[in-house]
């Protein structure tokens, strides 16, 4: 039956190697809160540490690197393809309040190449020690039929945990509220069919026109970065009436996610400047600000909203560069986000 399954493309032998390969990485995120793990049906979490949390609330993501992974085989950079899939996680849990308690992974390919399983995982595990949330458990999958050949899909869940008094976004948000920008670190997982569209053929090692000397290939594979390290103090603060984590339809379609009914904003583009990478692909895409906005973060990775009062304390609770960037009005028609 063995024999059979193999001759149909699926390979027990890759399955089991990529599970030696990953064990240990994904068990040195693991400690006390893990009552089992890797190589369980299901992984199993002490609840009992969220006990200094009052009136605990579950906050779950689930999401994927998407066409970013052509890039990573293309860069030899699987280690960050891990990474951005449990930082993207943990910053759509962080926009509710919730700090990231354990992250679930899934691998699927044509045909799995230990080896490379391995180097997302051991991403993955570097992310989640930095973020002190554990790697519960995770699934790999070979899909002969389904897949390309070297095609590789790298999706998961991130857990987080917040009390309910602290869960965002706040009630009170009205117009005149202050919107502030964090800087994205690119693309972070989002844009890339247009981008390797951009690309085309030339070689990714051609330098990125506009950079400061890095590649092409080093601007699109720049690691999705996590925003729990800069955003902590400001979340124990209790100043931010709520946050938008601009992924997939950008400023346009994320301020809206976190806004009541009736309400949308005014963002001023010109209060930060668009990174080399987002202008060289604007202007080879042909894009109006409308469409680049709607696409790509553009350099904004982050918007908090905070009270007029509370500007000047949050941005000095943020150890880098901030801006303010806009601010909550009534809506009445068009699009809920009007760029200025």
């Amino acid at each position: 039956m063995t024999d059979a399954y193999e001759a149909a493309g699926v390979s027990f032998t890759s399955g089991e190697a990529a599970v030696d390969r990953i064990g240990a990485a994904v068990k040195s995120t693991h400690d006390a809160r893990v009552v089992s793990g890797l190589g369980s049906f299901g992984g199993v979490f002490d609840l009992a540490s969220l006990a200094d949390i009052h009136d605990p609330l579950m906050v779950a993501s689930t999401d994927g690197v998407g066409t970013k992974t052509k890039l990573s085989a293309a860069m030899d950079r699987w280690e960050g393809a891990g990474a951005d899939i449990v930082n993207h996680g943990i910053n759509d849990v962080l926009v509710q309040g919730a700090r990231p308690l354990f992250f679930l992974d899934t691998v699927a390919a044509q045909h799995l190449d230990p080896e490379i399983v391995g180097r997302i995982v051991d991403g993955m595990a570097e992310a989640c020690r930095a973020a002190g949330c554990v790697l519960l458990g995770g699934e790999t999958a070979e899909m002969p039929g389904v897949f390309t050949e070297g095609a590789v899909d790298i999706a998961g869940t991130m857990v987080g945990a917040v009390s309910r008094s602290e869960l965002l976004p706040r009630a009170g948000i009205a117009a005149g509220d202050v919107l502030i920008g964090i800087a994205s670190s690119g693309l972070h997982t989002n844009g890339y069919s247009l981008a390797r569209s951009v690309a085309g053929d030339q070689p990714l090692t051609n330098p990125l026109p506009g950079g400061d000397g890095e590649s092409i290939g080093d601007a699109l594979c720049a690691v999705h970065r996590s925003y729990l390290p800069v955003l902590e103090r400001v979340l124990d603060e209790g100043r931010l009436l709520a946050m938008a984590h601009i992924t997939g339809g950008g400023l346009l379609d994320n301020i809206p996610r976190v806004l009541p009914d009736g309400l949308g904003a005014d963002v001023d583009t010109s209060t930060w400047t668009t990174p080399p990478l987002f202008e060289w692909l604007i202007s080879s895409a042909e894009l109006d600000t409308e469409q680049a906005h709607r696409i790509f973060n553009c350099g904004v990775g982050m918007v908090l909203i905070v009270k007029p009062v509370d500007v000047a304390a949050v941005q000095a609770a943020i150890d880098e560069p901030t801006w303010v960037m806009g601010e909550v009005t009534v809506h009445e028609d068009g699009d809920r986000v009007q760029l200025v």
